[in-house]
């Protein structure tokens, strides 16, 4: 069921469903997640079951605000608290050590775990009803929700309430917070290491990390040994049921020209312009700028995928910093 988040009777019935440890479809400036109780074990295992996700593979905890790191994390240090500051709310998650007994399940059985608190203004409202001390509401309050997106296991995340639909079907209470402005996961760093540790890239750069903390994020290859679990980060993810190739702008043309006027069952997916002798080819063009192409970049998927097509062909982006976040989740969706 599909209610409005935006009446004040939607984000209640969500607060209740949440302290009443059910699952819920909630929207986020990233992507939408299947959200539940994150300090419940009992409803966190329903979102692994319900995503048929792997229960060593953690979750990311949201927080209403910097106040709720307390309820999950036992440290902070100085460059997180900085990273804090400058991008919460946002598109961030920092992975932190966790507090013993706290979200042990939504954290994979990690000794760490990892905390956004999320800029969508449905989000928020959820998230500070459920943390409020309101009788009205039911249960006790709940300081945070695991929120991976909502989608099977490894496919392609959901970018409207429409998505989180098809999906689960109708039994799933989701809030309609309409299309994500950013539409790739949180970039995420890990904190636990005494530096900061890259672990996926997003719509925060490297370059905005490094100003806003004083220190260049290194990459996970970088310090390679006791390296968390992170959402988002096995090598195949993020998969269309169509195949992904990714290839460069003159070879995605010379393809389409050697198939020529009887080709069928492929998308083309670019920012160059491209032409097809064949009708049937579904050629789409490709933002040319990073942002605007993140934020379409799963729905166009998904877009494919109902098409019926069977192969997917994607200009490679740019090896740009600002193209980062695009160009990890198109790898990722091409390796599966």
């Amino acid at each position: 069921m599909i209610l409005d988040g935006q009446l004040s009777t939607s984000v209640a019935a969500a607060a209740r469903a949440l302290r009443a440890g059910e699952l819920l479809g909630l929207p986020t400036e990233t992507v939408y997640g299947l959200a539940a109780d994150a300090a419940s074990d009992a409803a966190v295992a329903r979102i692994f079951e319900a995503k048929g996700r792997p229960s060593d593979h953690p979750l990311i905890v949201h927080v209403a605000g910097p106040e709720g790191i307390a309820h999950f994390a036992q440290s902070v240090p100085p460059f997180a608290e900085a990273l804090v500051g400058a991008f919460w709310p946002g598109p961030l998650t920092l992975i932190l050590p966790r507090l013993p007994g706290v979200a042990a399940a939504a954290a994979g059985g990690q000794d760490s775990v990892g905390l956004r608190c999320p800029s969508h203004p449905v989000a928020r409202a959820v998230l500070q009803a459920c943390a409020a001390d309101d009788p009205a509401l039911d249960g006790a309050p709940v300081w945070g929700v695991a929120a991976p997106s909502a989608n099977r296991f490894g496919r392609v995340s959901p970018t409207t309430a429409g998505h989180v639909r098809s999906e689960f079907g109708d039994a799933l209470l989701v809030l309609d917070g309409g299309a994500c402005d950013v539409g790739i996961e949180s970039t995420i760093v890990d904190c636990t290491r005494g530096v900061p540790v890259l672990l996926r890239p997003g719509a925060i750069t490297r370059a905005q990390i490094e100003s806003a903390c004083g220190l260049a994020p290194l990459s996970k290859e970088d310090l390679p040994s006791h390296t968390p679990r992170a959402s988002g980060t096995l090598e195949a993810h993020y998969a269309p049921h169509a195949k992904v190739r990714l290839m460069e702008a003159k070879a995605l043309q010379t393809g389409l020209e050697l198939l020529g006027a009887d080709a069928a069952h492929l998308a083309v997916y670019a920012r160059t312009p491209l032409r097809s002798p064949s009708p049937r080819v579904l050629v789409r063009r490709m933002p040319g700028h990073a942002a605007a192409a993140a934020q379409e970049l799963f729905a166009a998927l998904r877009d494919f995928d109902d098409a019926g097509v069977k192969l997917i062909w994607i200009e490679t982006p740019p090896a740009t910093p600002d193209w980062e976040g695009v160009r990890d989740r198109l790898q990722r969706a091409a390796a599966a």
